[in-house]
């Protein structure tokens, strides 16, 4: 009978899933809601974001600080599209906070 015994040995990393879904061509119906959903693959976020129209993924810079995930998005400039973000955040460490553009919430995740 042999027996393998692996090391856990992971390094840091942050990943990231984006899905938009476009609400309206103008931003007046902005809801200020934010959602989290914990599971053991991660935490999924839910919010409403004013973009600029032409919003692509690439354009997301999701980043890791200490024990929290920073999420920048490009500043709206001229053209304005109210988008409807899911993102799906992926971490190791576990981190305690995610900061959207700034604002800072706390992050009850799951233990895996």
């Amino acid at each position: 009978m042999a027996i393998a015994v692996f090391g856990c040995n992971r390094k840091p990393f942050v990943n990231h899933k984006l899905k938009l879904e476009k609400i309206s061509d103008n931003c007046e119906n902005l809801k200020p809601s934010f959602r989290m959903v914990s599971n053991v693959v991660g935490e999924r976020f839910e919010f409403e974001k004013c973009l600029v129209g032409n919003f692509t993924n690439e354009m997301l810079n999701v980043s890791r600080q200490g024990d929290t995930v920073l999420v920048q998005f490009p500043k709206a400039s001229a053209q304005k599209t109210l988008f409807k973000i899911t993102l799906d955040i992926d971490s190791y460490p576990r981190y305690n906070f995610i900061t959207v553009d700034g604002e800072t919430f706390v992050v009850a995740t799951s233990q895996n």
